[in-house]
């Protein structure tokens, strides 16, 4: 879908060229205690009470069942399914589910386990674990703003936020329910649920409603309310001199907004398409995962199976490629929303890079070189100086509700870059050596601190 609006419009929004109309709430964070008091279970999520008040805290009040006051309601209309129109009662039973541990196989997961409300509804982890102590192969993507992107996954083999959340629960290595009927039969005697069902859809539970449930619970988590919406609001001390510095670049020499633009058609931060940045390619043979893939989907093509590999098997490495099999997605990965950013590490599809810092070294140099690689990765020529302006820029993407949680990332990341950080590779970013070089014959780059 092309939207060519999206944000209400107004002669204000005009004269500072676009901002983000999110709900003025409090600055309150998701943990208003120390990170260090927060309870939290054998995966290190927080407690699913303390998630709930934690909740309750940075929504206090009911959830809406229309559009959301930040969007244009038309284009809000296109991107809500027809069978699924928001109420408070399907509200109230997705929000029910989403902390529900009875849809995990040995009941100690659930949507929230991943998805933390503590951690910028992620898990803050290289790659999700599910049942049994089982490692994933994917990072977990924030569920804030979810609901007008246009496909899910890191590979967008989902299409709706509704579809979308079917499919953890029957994975084997995340929730591990072995069927549908399995899992409806696990909350089916809950009799709070089964008026919860009647009332939002008027009909008895199915594993389709619960899915549309929870799709309409997520599309609440509306968090755009960042100091960068203030500042283009016209608040000058909204960011720092060193942001602003980092937005220009942001713009322009760094080449962010290529993939990633911030405007009134699309304030999510998303081209919604999908790219080989060369993250994959440190350590994977593309060509032989193809065929693999190939041939693996050949013997079932099933929705399910799909989702076992994409999760489970070094094939999750071919990204888009297991969904269209076209030789020009391999490798490719959908482009995530960059609000609230800085408070979801660490990064990338895989989570290899834990800082914003890993994430800017790794463009400057211009990826990782794979016959693959998107045609619009080259180095950046950024500068010690310059990649700390776009750093501090994007922290200040950060809806102001997590402002306690944006600083301690800010402190945090800023220590580990300082002393875990690789050595910048000074050759590659300012093209002393080419990619193809370092390919071909093996030249090495001249590299410093």
């Amino acid at each position: 879908m092309c939207c060519t609006r999206f944000l209400r419009s107004g002669p204000w929004l005009a004269a500072v060229g676009f901002v983000f109309l999110g709900a003025n709430l409090p600055g309150v964070n998701a943990a208003d205690e120390s990170a260090q008091s927060v309870p939290r279970d054998q995966f290190g999520a927080a407690t699913v009470e303390f998630q709930q008040q934690a909740l309750d805290k940075l929504m206090p009040a009911p959830a809406a069942s229309k559009a959301h006051e930040a969007f244009d309601p038309v284009i809000w209309e296109a991107f809500v399914p027809a069978d699924n129109k928001p109420t408070p009662e399907r509200i109230a039973l997705g929000r029910k589910l989403y902390f529900d541990k009875r849809l995990s196989q040995d009941g100690s997961v659930s949507c929230a386990t991943c998805h933390d409300v503590t951690r910028g509804f992620t898990d803050q982890r290289a790659t999700a674990e599910g049942i049994g102590g089982q490692i994933g192969k994917r990072n977990s993507p924030t569920t804030l703003n979810v609901a007008l992107l246009q496909t899910l996954f890191w590979d967008g083999r989902s299409p709706t936020v509704d579809h979308q959340a079917k499919m953890p629960i029957l994975n084997p290595i995340e929730m591990g329910m072995p069927d549908e009927a399995t899992a409806l039969k696990a909350i089916r005697d809950d009799q709070e649920y089964q008026e919860a069902f009647k009332k939002a859809y008027g009909r008895e539970m199915n594993y389709e409603d619960m899915g549309r449930a929870m799709g309409a619970f997520e599309r609440t988590l509306v968090f755009l309310d960042s100091p960068l919406r203030r500042f283009l609001a016209g608040d000058q001390e909204a960011i720092s001199s060193q942001a602003r510095a980092g937005w220009e670049l942001f713009n322009g020499k760094a080449r962010c907004v290529a993939c990633h633009p911030i405007n009134p058609s699309n304030p999510l931060g998303t081209d919604n398409r999908f790219h080989n940045v060369g993250v994959a390619a440190r350590h994977q043979n593309f060509e032989s995962l193809a065929k693999q893939a190939i041939k693996a989907l050949a013997e079932d093509a099933s929705e399910q199976k799909l989702d076992e590999l994409a999760t489970a098997s070094d094939l999750s490495e071919l990204g888009r490629f297991m969904v269209t099999q076209n030789r020009s997605d391999i490798g490719s990965f959908r482009t995530p929303l960059i609000l609230n950013i800085g408070i979801t590490p660490p990064y990338m599809h895989d989570g290899s890079l834990a800082t914003l810092w890993d994430v800017m070294d790794h463009y400057n140099k211009g990826g990782e070189a794979n016959p693959f690689l998107d045609g619009g990765i080259e180095p950046l020529a950024l500068t010690e100086e310059e990649i700390d302006q776009v750093v501090a820029f994007l922290f200040t993407l950060t809806d102001v509700r997590f402002s306690e949680e944006n600083q301690r990332q800010i402190e945090l990341q800023r220590a580990a870059a300082a002393k875990q950080r690789p050595v910048r590779d000074e050759a590659m970013a300012f093209r002393q050596t080419l990619p193809f070089e370092q390919r071909v014959t093996g030249a090495k780059s001249t590299e410093q601190k």
